[in-house]
């Protein structure tokens, strides 16, 4: 049964409306956030060096699908956070553009609905020079966005969230990147994306673990909420170890260079979001740490991707 949420009356929003700053606009597609679906794009691109020259026209309409289809994913969740009431002006996070700012929660989900729009536009364009299965993938991609906060079962409120974030946003926008390109995927591709859904599901179970009280307390049964805030923290610790694992491994069993193993110097971000959450129960104390698991995957990436390049 969904909480009772009194703040969703019409009369309460037109009570409190004023113009709203540019900057709230930009913190409502959660921009940090972003590199999840920029760094997959990325490395999926750069894996095409060894076969074949890039198309950029395909990377930067692969890229711009990628990102507004994560924004209208990020708006979705602010939409259905507040319908459900997990949304309160005391919320820690860049979330509650609707409770803090008075947004009213129609124009939000209509923002959403326009850049899935977009990204399927930019789908068809990326279908007529590569091939029309992406289309199928790109739904299915767009339906797991809508669904994650969305419909009577998000998938965001079971233990399944880091499993559909990583998947979706690690191997799946990576092998996209490099078929878009290619004509074809390859065993060594889908391995270099391995660590990158790792680090992506890293960051919705950092995100889960500050959020850890509040989501019980509605009814959510996330990952760290079964697990409980001290073993989710070393699930975390754990995933990080595995995702340098898995580099070392790469150059070992596969084609990868050592350039591959540039990524073990974002080892230090690692060490700091995990020593982050030791010890904390506050959302607020949790903050630097859930910014240093985003930090975390990005630079991993970006040293993944300059490993790839070079």
């Amino acid at each position: 049964m969904e909480p009772r949420v009194e703040h969703t009356t019409p009369t309460s929003f037109s009570s409190r409306r004023k113009p709203v700053h540019w900057r709230v606009w930009w913190k409502l597609l959660r921009p940090h956030t972003l590199t999840a679906s920029i760094i997959p794009v990325v490395i999926g691109t750069a894996l095409t060096l060894e076969v074949t020259t890039i198309n950029w026209s395909l990377f930067a309409a692969m890229l711009l699908a990628s990102i507004l289809i994560q924004s209208a994913t990020n708006m979705f969740n602010e939409y259905y956070d507040f319908k459900r009431g997990l949304d309160t002006k005391e919320s820690v996070g860049i979330g509650g553009a609707i409770v803090r700012e008075g947004i009213r929660p129609q124009v939000i989900l209509n923002l959403a609905i326009i850049l899935f729009a977009v990204s399927v536009l930019l789908g068809v364009y990326i279908c007529m020079n590569s091939s029309w299965w992406v289309a199928v993938i790109g739904s299915i991609s767009m339906a797991i966005g809508y669904f994650y906060t969305g419909g009577p079962y998000p998938i965001a409120y079971s233990p399944f969230g880091e499993l559909a974030a990583g998947v979706f946003m690690g191997p799946v926008i990576i092998l996209l990147a490099f078929y878009i390109q290619t004509g074809t995927v390859t065993l060594y591709s889908f391995l270099v994306s391995i660590p990158i859904a790792i680090l992506v599901a890293a960051i919705l179970l950092a995100n889960n673990i500050r959020d850890l009280d509040g989501d019980r307390s509605a009814g959510r049964r996330t990952l760290a909420i079964i697990v409980g805030r001290e073993k989710a923290i070393q699930l975390l610790g754990l995933m990080f170890v595995l995702a340098y694992i898995w580099a070392l491994g790469l150059v070992l069993f596969s084609p990868a260079s050592f350039w591959i193993l540039l990524v073990l110097l974002s080892i230090p971000t690692a060490v700091k979001a995990v020593r982050g959450f030791i010890g904390k129960s506050k959302p607020i104390e949790m903050m630097p740490a859930m910014k240093s698991t985003a930090q975390l995957h990005m630079r991993y990436g970006l040293l993944l991707s300059i490993a790839l390049f070079l």
